[in-house]
């Protein structure tokens, strides 16, 4: 059963539930409730509550091992390729449940594509890995234009039209990121989730990049994972900032939401201590 096949109704969200202080329901893609993601017997992050609007950039930022990359791998159920994760909690897509067992995982990435921190290109032909995803997918249309079409909106079209057929393998590092989003909006998804995706990137590259994100959002509803807090206040619209819980006894950390809001509000006006401590550099 797919997505669309299910009782779910994923085209269509509840409208009967209460309106969000922040974001009105028409518009919000997904709704996370008192999310907990463990790894066997440990929790890895705990009661994550947030909304994440339509066409919209949200970036989540913290210090290392706050649980971000965890909770954006739970949009799309990537954590369900690890054996000992376990999510509770609930994640509203349009208001349909995530991780109902009526659900496909292979629908939901379809829907749901992701850009992971190093740049991923198959050890193929750039054309062979934006074709890639529709041929597996069985999407039927003119591949050709299909690839174009995508590389054109990865702001890569111009610069490889004419090597289309030679291996992604030389593309330089941030072309070969640009490549890896044509490669994940090829399968015409909703929504991209990007982890780190400039991490490994020089400040030019860098800039494309974001100067693409701010381009498509028009398109597609983006959610960002980032160490770099100017990154998030240049391309965000809303921000979630993370931080850790210390287990004394045990020495171990769990990730935990301190505060979400929009960007400019979180970062020139938070309303949490530990906001203010982080993003002035007093601790992380």
């Amino acid at each position: 059963m797919t997505l669309a096949d299910s009782e779910i109704r994923i085209e269509v969200a509840d409208r009967d539930r209460d309106p969000d202080p922040v974001i009105e329901p028409s518009s919000t893609v997904f709704e996370v409730a008192d999310l907990s993601v463990y790894y066997g017997s440990f929790r890895a992050v705990r009661d994550v509550s947030v909304n994440v609007a339509e066409h919209e950039i949200t970036a989540f930022i913290g210090p290392s091992g706050c649980g971000k990359t965890t909770v954006l791998r739970c949009f799309n159920r990537m954590n369900d390729l690890i054996d000992i994760a376990r999510v509770e909690g609930r994640i509203s897509y349009h208001g349909a449940d995530l991780y109902d067992p009526a659900v496909e995982p292979v629908e939901v990435r379809r829907r749901i594509g992701m850009v992971f921190q190093k740049p991923n290109p198959f050890p193929k032909s750039i054309y062979d890995n934006v074709a890639f995803g529709p041929k597996v997918a069985g999407i039927k249309g003119d591949m050709d234009d299909i690839v174009e079409q995508s590389l054109r909106r990865a702001a890569l079209w111009d610069e490889v039209k004419d090597r289309l057929r030679s291996s992604a393998m030389g593309l330089s590092g941030g072309q070969q990121q640009r490549l890896c989003i044509a490669r994940a909006i090829a399968v015409d998804p909703e929504v991209l989730l990007m982890d780190e995706p400039c991490s490994a990137l020089d400040p030019i590259a860098t800039a494309r990049i974001e100067d693409l994100m701010q381009e498509i959002k028009d398109r597609y509803t983006i959610i960002i994972v980032t160490h770099n807090m100017q990154q998030a206040a240049r391309v965000s619209d809303r921000t979630a900032f993370f931080t850790t819980e210390v287990n004394e006894e045990s020495d171990t950390r769990t990730g935990v939401l301190v505060e979400f809001d929009r960007t400019e509000q979180l970062f020139s006006n938070p309303a949490d201590k530990r906001t203010e401590n982080y993003i002035t550099g007093r601790f992380g």
